[in-house]
This record gives C-alpha cells, sequence and structure tokens, in this order.
C-alpha cells in the first residue's frame, strides 16, 4: 500500500513538471549567443522605427484635430447660410431658389469635408493604439532575450 501512494505521487509530480516546464528558453548555450545577438539587434531595430512612426502619429494627431474644429465650423457656417436662403427663397423667385440649391450643395460638400476629418481622427487614434500595442510586445520580448543572456552569461562563467 504504502508503495503505491509513492508511486502515485512520483507520477503525479513527474506529469505536474512535464506540463509546466520552468523556464523554456530559446536560447541556452554560449553558442546561441550569435543568434540572440542578431535578433537583440534586429529587435532594436524594429523598436527604434517604431518608436519614431509612434512619434510622428502623436505628432500629427493635432494637426488632424484642428482639421476637425475647423471642418465643423465651416459645416455649421455652411448650414446656418443655407438655412437663410432658404427661407429667401420660399418666398422669392427663381433665381433665389437655384442660390438656395448652391448653398445646401455647399452645406452638404462641407458636412462631408467634417466627416472624413472626423473619421482620420479617429483612424490616427486607432493607429497610435496599434503602434502603443505593439512597441510594448517587442520590448517586452527585448525584455525575455536580456534575461536569456544573462543566463547564458550566468551559465558560462560556472
Amino acid at each position: 500500500m504504502k508503495k503505491n501512494i509513492y508511486f502515485i505521487a512520483a507520477i503525479i509530480m513527474i506529469l505536474i513538471s512535464a506540463s509546466q516546464p520552468a523556464f523554456t528558453q530559446k536560447y541556452k548555450t554560449p553558442e546561441d549567443t550569435i543568434k540572440l545577438n542578431k535578433e537583440y539587434v534586429e529587435l532594436t531595430e524594429d523598436i527604434a522605427d517604431l518608436t519614431t512612426e509612434l512619434s510622428t502619429a502623436k505628432l500629427e494627431l493635432p494637426v488632424y484635430e484642428a482639421k476637425a474644429v475647423v471642418a465643423n465650423s465651416e459645416a455649421q457656417n455652411a448650414a446656418d447660410e443655407s438655412r437663410k436662403t432658404a427661407h429667401k427663397a420660399t418666398n422669392g423667385d427663381l433665381g433665389d431658389a437655384k442660390n438656395a440649391k448652391k448653398k445646401a450643395n455647399k452645406a452638404l460638400d462641407e458636412a462631408e469635408d467634417y466627416k472624413d476629418a472626423t473619421n482620420k481622427v479617429k483612424d490616427q487614434n486607432k493607429k497610435i493604439e496599434k503602434l502603443t500595442k505593439e512597441l510594448e510586445k517587442k520590448q517586452k520580448k527585448l525584455q525575455e532575450l536580456e534575461t536569456m543572456r544573462a543566463a547564458i552569461r550566468i551559465m558560462s562563467v560556472k
């Protein structure tokens, strides 16, 4: 009976240790440092590129936001002007009606410009969010490579 308990305990320990590997790393030996360093350099370059791209995107965001504000103002003004000419056209002649139609079309164009500007702001925000997540992911991977590098150094000293 006692032998069965020890046997079952040993099997359980083996299964647990096999299902949860302690610290698996891609690069383990000093010979792997060349590959590790190559990946490290590539990852560092990617991080630098992403950082630059993210900075540019963040700098462009206020420009897009300002354009959206201007487009909103122009759309409001065009809509007001269209309303006024439409009111005038109700009691006016054919020329007033044609003028009202022009103003209505202009108001529609301005509203579409505003919609496009707000879409650009949303797209820019999504781009910033995507770049930030990608940058964090690459930085985490870089941290893992640094841990592997330290582990190899420790092993080579022994």
